[in-house]
């Protein structure tokens, strides 16, 4: 850092365990990726290229190699893996992998009816050649999937071999663990906590206030995914409370100084403020 600040939370050190950013590419140049990984590459654990933009985007290799000279792994989106199955080429997806010497690997089922057998097949598979990100979660809002389900999916896709769980949200922050407002579905997030540890989980939040909710919930340390390149800074600052929205919040306020503690309310209930 570029100077002292007492009494900040803890930040784990990269390899982290926990304390993931996931940052989305969703089409970066090349150019752009230098100028990210310029100032956002020290906050950054992994990135995910969304969807299957990998297909489309052109230079695809030099992206890789950018990312991979900063030390930063690289994966493609879960639909692409999606868009792999569904046209009965998982063996093409497999060689693509290793093709592009990938180390990570998103198995989800987002945008396709996949029954889950076989998706723990897919999970066990890919897990002999890389580390395996499986998401849970779908992308369509009409969709309701009870905690439960929640539960019962992470934990066997997390036996099955993946390293973490995700949670599905979408780019936009609308979907899965989110009301169609972006309000986090803080009942579901709360069951499936007594559940699955938090280590092991990689909440989707692309929304301002969803990693608010999330740090304020779980600590500094909480794994947070789909951030926007030109967020990655503005997240580690809410990580460490240096932000208007986690403040206070890290803060012991019985040490502070009383001249910047908030004053107490006078006066009872229902009754007119004391003028002075």
């Amino acid at each position: 850092m570029n100077y002292n600040l007492n009494n900040l939370p803890e930040r784990t050190s990269k390899p982290r365990e926990q304390g993931y950013t996931m940052v989305m590419d969703k089409g970066l140049s090349i150019r752009e990726v230098e100028s990210f990984l310029e100032v956002g590459g020290e906050y950054t654990d992994i990135v995910k290229l969304g969807w299957a933009t990998s297909y489309v985007v052109p230079n695809l290799r030099k992206k890789l190699d950018a990312y991979k000279a900063a030390g930063i792994p690289v994966y493609f989106g879960g639909t692409l893996f999606e868009a792999f199955i569904i046209r009965n080429q998982f063996d093409d997806y497999r060689r693509l992998l290793s093709e592009f010497d990938m180390e990570y690997a998103e198995v989800s089922d987002g945008s396709i009816d996949l029954k889950h057998d076989r998706k723990l097949e897919y999970i066990r598979t890919l897990a002999q050649d890389v580390k395996v990100l499986s998401e849970v979660g779908s992308k369509d809002a009409e969709k309701i999937i009870p905690p439960y389900k929640w539960i019962s999916q992470m934990k066997t896709e997390l036996e099955a071999g993946a390293i973490k769980v995700i949670g599905e949200a979408r780019e936009a922050g609308n979907v899965g663990l989110f009301r169609s407002t972006g309000e986090v579905r803080s009942g579901l997030v709360e069951e499936i906590l007594t559940q699955i540890p938090f280590e092991k989980i990689l909440w989707e939040a692309p929304q301002k206030a969803q990693q608010v909710w999330f740090i304020k919930l779980l600590g500094a340390n909480v794994n947070l995914g789909n951030i926007a390149p030109n967020e990655v800074v503005s997240l580690e600052t809410i990580r460490l409370g240096l932000r208007g929205d986690t403040f206070t919040h890290f803060l012991d306020m019985d040490a502070v100084d009383e001249d910047f503690k908030p004053e107490k309310p006078t006066g009872k209930p229902g009754t007119s403020m004391p003028r002075g």
